[in-house]
């Protein structure tokens, strides 16, 4: 392809961006790909990167109907079939497991490293798609005649009728269109790691609430559990100066050694934790998906999926668009998105951001309901299932890729 114009420029070739292409690879439709990092960076590497996601089942099947899923179980996929939660401060606990709705898993845990270059590898069979790399966006402004012109960190310029901004959530598109965001900081970091403990898994995913916030083992394909300690700024810097040891006892103590020991440590980061939504997902030839448009707590895991859900659902309202000679760029088609999505993510980002203030608070009445109420969903059959199947993505509004049959 020698044109610098395009009918699609999306700008961010992670996970969310990159199902964004391979779900409009099909369509007839031009579409350039911006990921700012070569790709042999993101090929995985004989050790888990630390970077991981739970992917639920709407998720999987995303990445199913566009192809990619196999490349993604080629490498390395950690399943897991129950989920137990428990309070730090009380006896308040609850297990969900598969068997009881039904499915054969909850979800599975997957390096973003896997994910993302399952997806690129998929966009390397398909011609109407062309990835720029290594490649940053440098300016964006609407085009005289429709559409946005943008210029690239190695001096080229593209335009197109629809720019996509999946660029993180400090989006340069989203600045550059001057769309503003709302929400809060956490005073939260988030501690991860890949460790290995004295008992297995039980590809099982267990979270512990802390007061100070979550700490969660997820299982990894290899019997390892990669843990994501989410807790003050000030603890977190202190739990990434500790040696192997101390970090290994500090870390089993903190999960009240439900798995034994902690016998192996790998590689620590931490980054810190917000709330964080436009105000706006759409303008003419531009909209968000992903965390230009939204980021939330970790707690439940939820935030790929939800930009996942929103790449399913752009390209679906595309897809309409062109099926019924529409403008698939134009402002009225592009709203029929936001307000697909726009709901159904506030309301996730509520419900996160209420859970962990609720088991964030130390005051005696709070944690006495929330033991209660944790021991009460328990025991609650239909409610709890009816929970794992929301979390699972197997209920909802949501876009055909989503309801697509996917392999067990």
């Amino acid at each position: 392809m020698t044109s610098t114009h395009y009918d699609l420029i999306i700008a961010g070739g992670g996970m969310v961006g990159s199902a964004l292409a391979c779900a409009l690879s099909a369509a007839e439709l031009r579409i350039a790909l911006l990921e700012s990092a070569p790709l042999e960076r993101i090929r995985p590497e004989p050790e888990p990167d630390i970077r991981v996601s739970a992917i639920n089942r709407a998720s999987q099947r995303i990445f199913a109907a566009v192809g990619a899923w196999d490349g993604m179980a080629a490498w390395r996929i950690g399943p897991f079939r129950d989920m137990r939660v428990w309070d730090a401060t009380g006896p308040g606990q609850i297990h969900f497991d598969s068997a009881h709705i039904g499915e054969a898993l909850l979800g599975w845990i997957i390096e973003n490293r896997v994910i993302q270059f399952a997806l690129l590898e998929r966009l390397q069979q398909r011609p109407t798609v062309e990835l720029f790399h290594p490649v940053t966006l440098e300016s964006a402004e609407p085009a005289p005649d429709g559409g946005w012109q943008v210029r690239l960190s190695d001096g080229r310029t593209l335009s197109a009728r629809l720019l996509v901004g999946a660029d993180g959530a400090q989006s340069k598109v989203r600045q550059l269109a001057g769309i503003d965001t709302g929400g809060w900081g956490y005073d939260q970091k988030a501690v991860v790691a890949h460790v290995r403990t004295a008992e297995p898994h039980q590809e099982t995913a267990w979270q512990r609430f802390l007061p100070t916030g979550p700490l969660a083992f997820l299982p990894l394909h290899d019997g390892r559990c990669s843990i994501v300690w989410s807790t003050t700024p000030a603890q977190a810097d202190d739990l990434l100066a500790l040696d192997a040891a101390a970090f290994a006892e500090a870390l089993a103590e903190a999960f009240d050694w439900r798995l034994g020991a902690v016998v192996e440590v790998g590689p620590r980061a931490a980054f810190p934790l917000r709330l964080q939504h436009a105000h706006a997902y759409v303008q003419p030839g531009l909209a968000l998906i992903g965390d230009a448009a939204h980021v939330v707590h970790p707690l439940a895991g939820q935030g790929v999926n939800l930009g996942l859900l929103d790449a399913a659902t752009l390209a679906e309202v595309i897809v309409d668009a062109l099926a019924a000679n529409r403008n698939f760029a134009a402002l009225q088609t592009l709203r029929r998105y936001e307000r697909w999505r726009k709901s159904h993510n506030l309301l996730m980002l509520g419900v996160m951001d209420g859970f962990k203030r609720l088991f964030g608070s130390t005051l005696p009445p709070v944690r006495l309901l929330r033991n209660v109420g944790l021991n009460l969903t328990d025991a609650a059959e239909p409610l709890k299932n009816w929970i794992a199947r929301q979390a699972m993505g197997l209920e909802g509004d949501l876009p055909r890729l989503a309801r697509a049959v996917a392999p067990s």
